[in-house]
């Protein structure tokens, strides 16, 4: 069966995004464009197949990554060519430029993931998207955490994980130390 994969940035403290719902401490850390963190997530696009997002983050994403070109951005044309699910209630259509339009779901989305999850084909990642990893994580749905903590605290912000949520007892597989402090962290579910 395939895994759902969420991979977030989040601050020391545990938070997705500051108190205004931005996400200036990633950027202030990533550094030249063709950094170590997009090395390793070329080599992860190679293990996925499907690529999730919310409206919010799609909005964000389809600002940039249709029109950036791996002279700028590595994994620009392996993201860009890979299918992806935005999950809205208000969006009709999710153009991706050049690329091959994102697919609309506009229902339940756990139900909806449960059932891809089933299909054949590689893993799927969810990137960003706050609101949709929180009720997942709420479903059960995510099969494994990737993180990349950066050496922020914010003090006040949106936390990744919401209040509410059923203990998440979780093995570590694998860890990676940056140049710029960002730590990797990946875990499974112990279930």
């Amino acid at each position: 069966m395939r895994k759902v994969i969420l991979q977030e940035f989040t601050t020391i403290d545990g938070l997705a995004a500051d108190n205004k719902d931005e996400l200036g401490f990633i950027e202030s850390l990533m550094g030249d464009k063709h950094n170590i963190v997009d090395k390793d997530l070329l080599t992860f696009l190679d293990t996925i197949d499907t690529i999730l997002l919310g409206a919010n983050t799609y909005k964000m994403f389809v600002e940039f990554w249709p029109t950036a070109t791996t002279d700028e951005e590595i994994i620009a044309d392996k993201l860009n060519a890979t299918p992806k699910i935005v999950f809205s209630k208000t969006l009709d259509t999710a153009p991706w430029g050049k690329w091959e339009a994102a697919k609309i779901v506009n229902t339940d989305a756990a139900d909806a993931i449960r059932r891809l999850k089933q299909e054949k084909g590689k893993d799927i990642v969810l990137w960003g998207s706050i609101s949709l990893a929180r009720s997942l994580m709420k479903e059960g749905v995510i099969d494994e955490y990737q993180l990349r903590v950066c050496p922020v605290a914010l003090g006040k912000g949106r936390p990744l994980f919401p209040e509410g949520i059923s203990t998440l007892n979780m093995q570590l597989l694998e860890t990676k130390t940056y140049y710029n402090g960002v730590v990797f962290l990946r875990y499974g579910l112990n279930v």
